[in-house]
């Protein structure tokens, strides 16, 4: 499956992977127990793609505006090295990680889906968004997924980077 990376050729420059949760590693939808507690449900895929980048040497980050257990309980399970919760400031909080590293807008990709996730997109190498997200976000992304937040299209942003790298195959090439 090619993602066609042509026209995306800021994609060999990247070293931070970034990563909204609600809208891209969920799909979205909040659900809360009876008594309070949030429940978040992630895709298996979308957790292999991330494995792939951290393989290929790509950094990784979350910056969510929401708090929860789950995220960090995620975020650990994946080996994911910069988290950011409870941020809806998710460009001060990219520049945070910039920062702290050796990252920089020039080497960053994110994937958002709304409103708080614009200004990091517009700042970074390669911004994208999900068929699901807001159409305005959509509008100002440099790429859209073909499967909706929750559903894959986080994976599909990271095999979009691998391919744009030419390291893919190699990657996939592992598993036969």
């Amino acid at each position: 499956m090619s993602h066609k990376t042509e026209g995306h050729p800021n994609l060999s420059k990247i070293t931070l992977a970034v990563f909204d949760v609600d809208g891209i590693l969920t799909n979205g939808q909040l659900l809360f127990l009876a008594n309070g507690q949030e429940v978040k449900q992630f895709s298996t895929l979308d957790g292999l793609g991330i494995k792939l980048l951290m393989q290929a040497g790509i950094d990784t980050a979350i910056i969510t505006g929401r708090s929860s257990p789950q995220v960090e309980l995620r975020s650990k399970s994946l080996g994911i090295n910069h988290l950011k919760q409870g941020r809806e400031d998710k460009l001060t909080a990219l520049q945070e990680i910039w920062q702290m590293t050796q990252h920089s807008a020039d080497t960053t990709a994110y994937i958002g889906d709304d409103y708080p996730d614009l200004s990091a997109i517009k700042a970074c190498a390669f911004g994208a968004s999900v068929p699901n997200g807001h159409p305005f976000v959509k509008q100002h992304a440099d790429w859209c997924t073909t499967n909706a937040g929750g559903e894959g299209a986080a994976r599909e942003f990271c095999e979009l980077i691998l391919e744009g790298q030419g390291k893919l195959e190699q990657l996939q090439s592992t598993y036969l």
